[in-house]
């Protein structure tokens, strides 16, 4: 199938043959649907915890960090282009020679590319876009109400200007305050001040793009001396890459391997799921994950911090009990008494409903990785959720399905979808290392069989891509589950350029 040619591009890329015939099989015969049994709900799955026990939680892991070490890890290799979609749109189809704003602005199926153009002088980007447009247009003025929005919009997107259109949305000005703006990345930063330092210090770990490493250091150092004097810490950054031995082929909608316009195979990233090897590199007590563009202004940061700190003392508790029964386990100590209280918890707490009476196989499901998640209520937003699953051995567990993962063309796993009661997690606090101190291997707790294929273009010509088990999906599935409920606050992602004109967005408001 290979012609010599393509092996060394195979191994030119840190990949295997094998490996890449094992992708192709994939494709041609297809990933299982996940089946749904139910969505999971408050009390079937997500624990509702009351505002006194919130902060008995949140003391707990105060009082503890100082004796941890804490790391937040933050996907921030995803680039701005979605942000500005409509805005890329906007410069190919307007003709501001031949049309008028106001018509084109009509002809639009919604309000979108209107909120923005009255909106501008609200973002924190106005003031480095119209100094661009001084250098290249000094008689911007002059021109129509469409020439001079189009100039605008050019300038913040193209090469010619801010070249937004390239940039990582870690690095976008998303804060407007009197004396500065920030980006989502700085914001990062001192959010982590109140819930991922200790003894005065921070550790952040970013995933970064290779070609975007040089800006996040820029920008690192221009505003290191500011964010540490606001919070007092010392920040310690690091940052990797997807490996590129986690690329996948891309196939033609005949399952045959794509290649581009010069005959090479084409190889595409994985999805999110592939950074699991990422944080499979960090040795911690406690990861915080967290995107990079959820993000609230400086006066809001303190109370969003607190249900991360809430999550993380859950995350302690849940392990000093776990921890302590694989300590009795461990010594043999254990009676049928024990066992009930061992059930109980495993029901309970970690809601693993198919218990074996086995002292081994119970050992074997308390040692492993803990994950307690931030579960928002579900209010449209387009992503999966919490559902309960049946796998092929008949064995049902609590899992984060992505809806590409369900048949939606089954008319019951489709009404159980739309009992979702909640969204993807907004926020995972990690336990990675065992009750003796060593870091688990990450990638023994996977589950292969939930990736997904997905249909993409390669220079207009259709192709499909294969994606690996999500980062909170099949990449974690066989992590003990904590699911908790966090407010709406919590969750404040920029998926367009507009989001940044909510409140939370908005230190002037």
């Amino acid at each position: 199938m290979f012609t010599e040619t393509d092996l060394e591009q195979i191994y030119k890329e840190g990949l295997h043959p094998d490996g890449i015939k094992e992708q192709l099989d994939i494709f041609i015969h297809g990933i299982p649907f996940a089946k749904v049994v139910t969505a999971a709900s408050i009390g079937n799955g997500i624990e509702l915890i009351g505002k006194v026990d919130q902060q008995k939680l949140a003391d707990l892991f105060e009082e503890k960090k100082g004796d941890l070490d804490l790391v937040k890890f933050v996907p921030a290799s995803g680039a701005a282009t979605r942000m500005f979609g409509f805005l890329h749109r906007f410069l190919e189809e307007f003709e501001p020679d031949n049309m008028k704003l106001n018509d084109y602005i009509k002809s639009q199926s919604d309000a979108t590319l209107s909120t923005f153009l009255e909106s501008i002088k609200e973002f924190a980007f106005v003031d480095q876009v119209r100094k661009k447009i001084r250098e290249h247009y000094p008689d911007n003025r002059l021109g129509t109400k469409g020439m001079r929005a189009s100039i605008f919009v050019r300038m913040m997107l193209t090469e010619m200007g801010l070249n937004f259109i390239n940039m990582p949305k870690g690095l976008i000005p998303f804060h407007k305050y009197s004396k500065y703006s920030t980006t989502a990345f700085e914001e990062q930063l001192y959010e982590s001040s109140y819930y991922a330092s200790a003894k005065d210090e921070a550790f952040l770990h970013f995933t970064f793009s290779e070609s975007h490493v040089d800006f996040f250091k820029n920008e690192f150092e221009d505003v290191k001396r500011r964010v540490t004097k606001k919070t007092k810490t010392k920040f310690s950054i690091s940052y990797s890459f997807q490996k590129k031995e986690t690329k996948t082929i891309a196939v033609s909608e005949k399952n045959q391997p794509a290649r581009n316009a010069a005959g090479e195979l084409i190889f595409r990233p994985s999805g999110h799921g592939a950074l699991l090897e990422n944080i499979n590199d960090i040795d911690a007590d406690v990861i915080f994950i967290k995107n990079i563009d959820n993000v609230v202004i400086e006066e809001l940061a303190e109370n969003s911090s607190f249900y991360k700190k809430m999550l993380a003392g859950k995350l302690l508790w849940i392990q000093n009990k776990v921890f302590g029964y694989l300590r009795i386990l461990a010594e043999n100590k254990c009676d049928s008494e024990w066992i009930k209280e061992v059930k109980s918890f495993l029901w309970n707490e970690l809601n693993i409903k198919d218990i074996p009476d086995d002292f081994e196989r119970i050992q074997d499901i308390l040692n492993r990785p803990i994950r307690v998640c931030g579960m928002v209520k579900n209010i449209g937003a387009a992503g999966g959720g919490p559902f309960w699953v049946d796998d092929v051995m008949g064995k049902t567990t609590l899992q984060i399905v992505e809806l590409a993962q369900i048949n939606l063309k089954d008319e019951h796993q489709k009404i159980i979808t739309s009992q979702a009661t909640h969204f993807n997690p907004v926020d995972l606090v990690c336990g990675v290392r065992d009750y003796k101190g060593k870091k688990f291997d990450l990638l023994k707790f996977t589950d292969p069989t939930t990736g997904f294929i997905t249909k993409k273009s390669e220079n207009g010509v259709p192709i499909k891509a294969l994606e690996l088990p999500g980062l909170w999906n099949g990449a974690m599935a066989e992590w003990n589950t904590v699911l908790v409920e966090v407010p709406l606050s919590t969750f404040n992602p920029v998926k367009i350029v507009n989001d940044l004109l909510h409140g939370v967005h908005c230190p002037n408001l």
